[in-house]
């Protein structure tokens, strides 16, 4: 019996084709998941001992998490599985079967998430707009803000907007980047 090869990513393409090919994959691994990661098999050297920087490996995986969906926003999605795990997905996963397992309304979310939810549908958000505008006086935790807006990730009510020339992210309504998914926008 042959083993099967391992696979090496090297590049932007390897990396679009192995998301495709498996569907659904973490950006880094996890010991909390056996879904594959891009992590573990992109082929490329680490930070170097003595040189700056994080290293090639790190450099294209951040990278890639981002510029994937941005580039193919009809084959790639970005978001987070429950636990807060981040993925890329094929659209196709994700319209067949992932959206419709895991899609809640935003009425079954958290107060601070529904708050959240509110800012973001009027006008689209970095995560540093939301904090400071759910909480301007820095009484609700920089925690806490984060934790309803995985919440909202998980529950496909937003997204990171795929726009490519965004360095931060930013979020919008699930339903504004994905229409033909349905949600609320």
């Amino acid at each position: 019996m042959k083993s099967k090869r391992p696979v090496k990513i090297k590049t932007f393409e390897q990396a679009f084709e192995f998301v495709l090919k498996v569907k659904t994959c973490l950006i880094f691994g996890s010991k909390t998941s056996d879904l594959p990661s891009l992590w573990d098999v992109v082929d490329l050297p680490g930070r170097q001992p003595g040189k700056p920087g994080w290293g090639a490996k790190v450099e294209a995986v951040w990278a890639w998490k981002n510029e994937l969906p941005a580039e193919f926003p009809d084959e790639i999605f970005y978001g987070k599985l429950p636990g807060g795990l981040a993925v890329l997905m094929s659209m196709e996963h994700l319209q067949q079967a992932h959206y419709p397992a895991h899609h809640r309304p935003v009425s079954e979310c958290s107060a601070l998430a529904r708050r959240a939810f509110e800012l973001i549908r009027s006008e689209p958000r970095t995560t540093a707009e939301l904090r400071k505008a759910l909480s301007p006086s820095g009484t609700i935790s920089k925690s806490k803000v984060d934790s309803a807006l995985v919440e909202l990730q998980v529950t496909l009510n937003i997204t990171r907007s795929n726009a490519p020339k965004l360095k931060l992210d930013t979020w919008l309504p699930f339903a504004e980047q994905y229409p033909s998914m349905g949600g609320e926008a």
